[in-house]
């Protein structure tokens, strides 16, 4: 899987999404002083009523569990369903094979392939095409590109809350109450009183803190699973990095977060799309409409691009493959 290089940005047509910012570079996580000179001033355009109370930073977490009330097994996986209701399941592999492939199909839907880590325990996959009845494959590899199917079952998933998948953690967006990105998210947000609020602070701290990694984009494998606390700890990464930190962060807070892979352009990206209850305008160009998903690009956001008017476009420029 490869993933846009910034120095492409330039020959997007871009949605209104292009903010103005360069990126602040450190060696580690920075002091709470610099979080909040990173997400403070006149930079914050999200209208907030200033008699209205603090909103609760306090760390909502929608925890995943496999309590094994429904499971189905094979070849050394395990696939546990108990929560299909919420919008994922837990999946295992306790094999010697070391590569390990999932396929997660919505039967009359579409098909999403994952790569599973062996021997790293339960996994979060997330149901992402809503509510329905679910194939899901488990592969053990033979030699080169050639798959063996270890494990096979279709299973029922009742989902009553559309929003619930991109709330739990997943395999791409990872954290849990130990994460460093959870404490983090809950400083930022501290001087939010909406979670619109939260939502711009969040994004401005990812776009002015996290330095694009060049040399990785260069190399990065199929294959590669992001690590949200990982990125914070280096402060840089590739796109699809960005939009894991952003999610878990946001997702953290309560607030639903989609991470999206697919086409900006002709370049294989990813970014975010958010959730809001509330209609306002993040950093004076990002329009949010109220109970609508929004779509937001902290890659590009951080480019220190400044956008050409002529490129300017609505956003059909993206077209979204992958919801996690």
């Amino acid at each position: 899987m490869r993933f846009l290089h910034r120095e492409n940005a330039n020959k997007l047509i871009l949605c209104c999404i292009l903010i103005f910012f360069l990126v602040g570079c450190s060696g580690g996580a920075p002091s709470l002083a610099k979080i909040k000179d990173a997400i403070s001033g006149s930079a914050l355009t999200v209208k907030e009523d200033p008699n209205a109370p603090l909103r609760d930073n306090t760390p909502r977490i929608a925890y995943n569990d496999a309590p094994g009330a429904a499971v189905f097994q094979g070849g050394g996986a395990t696939v546990d369903y108990s929560n299909a209701w919420a919008g994922y399941v837990m999946i295992s592999y306790g094999g010697d094979n070391p590569k390990i492939k999932i396929q997660i199909t919505l039967v009359g839907g579409g098909t999403y392939t994952y790569d599973l880590p062996p021997n790293t325990g339960y996994q979060a996959f997330p149901l992402s095409q809503g509510a329905g009845a679910y194939d899901i494959a488990v592969f053990t590899n033979i030699e080169g590109d050639k798959y063996a199917q270890a494990a096979r079952g279709t299973i029922d998933a009742p989902i009553s809350d559309p929003l619930s998948p991109f709330l739990h953690p997943n395999i791409f967006s990872n954290f849990s109450d130990a994460s460093a990105c959870v404490s983090m998210a809950s400083q930022i947000v501290a001087e939010a009183k909406t979670d619109l609020g939260a939502t711009e602070r969040i994004f401005q701290y990812i776009v002015k803190n996290i330095s694009y990694d060049y040399d990785k984009a260069a190399t990065v494998q199929s294959g590669y699973i992001p690590n949200p606390d990982a990125t914070l700890q280096s402060m840089s990464g590739i796109c699809f990095d960005y939009a894991s930190l952003m999610s878990s962060m946001l997702r953290s807070q309560g607030i639903p977060c989609q991470l999206i892979v697919g086409y900006a352009g002709q370049a294989y990206h990813a970014w975010v799309a958010v959730y809001s209850s509330q209609s306002g305008e993040l950093l004076g160009t990002i329009e949010f409409s109220a109970d609508n998903w929004n779509l937001a690009d902290p890659t590009f956001a951080a480019s220190g691009d400044r956008a050409d008017p002529n490129i300017i476009g609505d956003g059909t420029n993206y077209n979204p493959m992958y919801y996690y």
